[in-house]
């Protein structure tokens, strides 16, 4: 007998790909249980399995910097609790183009495995799930899918020092669309003009930028202090895109807005940046 729960969340989060770098994603997990009945005629109870995968996802993946632990490209790994620290290197033609990231353990999920891939990241999910369910399921399997999204998107990376919850960690993302109007007009040059723009893009605050003596002129760094500790993190220059604000998505969308106006005044412009799935802001110029 087969349970199986579609679409049961999304996980929004960073991960380190060898030649892209930082990349935002946003998963969709969908489960199937396999087992005997009970006495109940169940596998197991619908609510109590939906709210424990959703919890464990929550935890473990959601608005983390998942890192592949086997991949070549990790130079240095130290995962304490106060403090972890890490180096990538991107396979690029550019030297010294790194990656460097400091933060609370709870902001990294480590898997064992040389690529992050939605094949790799469930195969790791499944054996740290098991323990967790009863013994009457059999098997569990869990997958991961993307939403299909026809219209320009790009991936992005940030970090909110000000947010209360997960959103604080310097290193977390999305894969998000972008629609823009031009006079009420849907205008797709513009909507690929952005994408294109922050395809694998760290969007950072100017206000967290500070100096580290040697990088100045390759790359750019950010730090602060939030409520779950001291976040770091350093970037090749070519990955950054600096915003005088925060970085939430109401003053994402906001700046794409600002900046298409600035640019042409005549006109105007609605901007719906999304953050993730079916979700995000809508600003209009």
């Amino acid at each position: 007998m087969r349970l199986f729960v579609d679409n049961l969340t999304n996980v929004d989060f960073s991960y380190l790909h060898a030649k892209r770098g930082i990349v935002g994603e946003t998963w969709l997990a969908n489960i199937e249980l396999i087992g005997e009945l009970d006495e109940q005629g169940m596998i197991c109870d619908f609510g109590i399995v939906k709210k424990m995968l959703r919890n464990w996802l929550d935890t473990e993946i959601d608005h983390r910097l998942v890192v592949p632990l086997r991949s070549p490209n990790l130079i240095q790994f130290d995962l304490n609790t106060s403090c972890s620290k890490l180096e990538w290197t991107y396979s690029s033609d550019l030297t010294g183009d790194v990656l460097t990231m400091q933060s609370p353990q709870q902001a990294i999920c480590a898997v064992e495995t040389t690529e992050i891939t939605p094949e790799s990241v469930a195969a790791w999910c499944i054996e740290q799930l098991k323990p967790l369910f009863p013994s009457s399921v059999i098997e569990l399997k869990l997958t991961f899918t993307i939403e299909p999204i026809n219209t320009p998107f790009y991936h992005y990376s940030h970090g909110l020092k000000k947010h209360d919850g997960n959103c604080q960690r310097i290193a977390h993302g999305h894969r998000s669309k972008i629609e823009i109007w031009k006079n009420d007009k849907l205008n797709i040059p513009l909507m690929q003009e952005w994408a294109k723009r922050w395809q694998d893009i760290y969007i950072g605050s100017e206000s967290d930028e500070i100096s580290v003596t040697g990088l100045e002129e390759s790359h750019i760094a950010f730090a602060y202090t939030a409520q779950q500790g001291d976040f770091f993190i350093s970037l090749p220059k070519r990955v950054c895109y600096l915003m005088n604000t925060d970085t939430t998505v109401e003053l994402i969308a906001q700046h794409i807005a600002q900046q298409l106006k600035t640019n042409d005044p005549v006109n105007s412009y609605r901007v719906k940046a999304y953050e993730g799935l079916s979700k995000g802001a809508i600003v209009d110029l």
